[in-house]
């Protein structure tokens, strides 16, 4: 029974990072979409997301969803600093750094399953760190 539970906490854990991912990543896609005009950005976002997507298959969609208890969760109350955004910079920078947050959260809980994935979320965490620098240097 106990097994059961955690199971469920871990993949609401798996669910609210991959959401989140996915979501500074198409955030990040269209501020290099429309605000750079840069195509190679864009598809780099783009290639990343699908591979996100491609990665969290691992668990069926089905059950991160059944596994999702909005109602009760603690943390979905925003704070004030989330709520200041002055440029697309801002932007573009707290939704990187969600997405490696994100990122670090999955690699982590992957560990518990398989290693070999654990380290594909490893090498797209670092996909964005270097993809973050050529941007914060073009913005």
């Amino acid at each position: 029974m106990t097994r059961i539970i955690d199971e469920k906490r871990i993949l609401r854990i798996i669910d609210a990072n991959f959401n989140r991912a996915k979501e500074g990543l198409r955030v990040c896609e269209d501020l290099c979409r429309f605000f750079l005009n840069d195509p190679q950005k864009t598809s780099a976002y783009k290639t990343i997301r699908h591979r996100l997507s491609a990665a969290v298959r691992f668990w069926p969609i089905k059950h991160l969803i059944r596994s999702r208890n909005i109602e009760q969760d603690v943390g979905k109350k925003s704070f004030p600093s989330e709520l200041k955004r002055r440029t697309a910079l801002d932007i573009f920078y707290a939704n990187s750094q969600r997405i490696k947050e994100s990122f670090r959260v999955l690699e982590e809980l992957m560990k518990l399953r398989n290693q070999r994935k654990a380290l594909a979320f490893k090498r797209m965490r670092y996909q964005i760190y270097a993809l973050e620098k050529r941007i914060i240097e073009r913005l």
